[in-house]
């Protein structure tokens, strides 16, 4: 078998429990977003991205009030929008640096992200939260600073993530043939995706979930049964 030279893992559901993005995330950024856009909103960046969720939602004018409004049912909604993500990923850094919250890990993860990268495989992040916001859960984990174990990181700014063409673009990235890199998820149409653009992968599945009697990926309860 092709031998496996970099590891592509999703965070929800694969690294992470989705409790804590659910209870604990998406409810801190609810609850500070409308504040953090009136205290923010005339900086470039946080300007940039009222625009670009503006632009995605085809209001072509509206007040500052409308826009929190619209993030907010998007929010509600666990919309995937790129400019929601990145407003998420902003408020976030805040709770993270005061302290206020730790990124949750399945109890294997930090070992075998070690373990694999002191085997020489490069690892990296492909989640539908933004590139800031990953690194900012894998700085501020339960386990301590895991960024330098991650080669490079992917939002859907590279593209959906149940589209062939974004797994294309990642091995084209990370300069690898893409039998050569393993995709980890627990979202069985994003493993389709992977595996249609050439990749390995791998399906967590994690309790509660149940194995299904004939997997379509190589299905796995943790990490730790993963032999790249």
């Amino acid at each position: 078998m092709t031998a496996i030279r970099a590891i592509v893992t999703d965070i929800e559901g694969t690294t992470s429990s989705i409790r804590f993005v659910k209870d604990v995330l998406f409810p801190y950024a609810r609850r500070r977003l409308p504040a953090y856009v009136e205290t923010h909103g005339d900086t470039p960046e946080v300007q940039h991205w009222l625009h670009e969720a503006a632009k995605e939602a085809d209001i072509v004018e509206a007040t500052r009030q409308e826009i929190i409004e619209l993030l907010l049912r998007w929010i509600d909604e666990d919309r995937k929008s790129t400019a929601l993500k990145a407003l998420q990923g902003m408020i976030w850094r805040e709770g993270y640096e005061a302290g206020e919250y730790r990124a949750h890990l399945y109890p294997d993860v930090a070992a075998r992200l070690h373990a694999w990268r002191g085997e020489g495989l490069h690892l990296y992040v492909y989640s539908s939260g933004s590139v800031p916001a990953q690194k900012l859960f894998f700085r501020y984990s339960e386990s301590g600073d895991l960024t330098p174990l991650f080669a490079g990181y992917f939002d859907t700014e590279t593209g959906p993530k149940r589209e062939q063409a974004s797994y294309q673009r990642i091995v084209e990235a990370i300069g690898e043939r893409p039998e050569h890199v393993l995709f980890l998820s627990d979202i069985e149409q994003e493993l389709d995706a992977a595996r249609a653009a050439g990749l390995r992968t791998g399906w967590l599945l994690r309790p509660p979930l149940e194995m299904p009697p004939r997997p379509k990926h190589p299905a796995y309860t943790s990490f730790d049964a993963i032999q790249p």
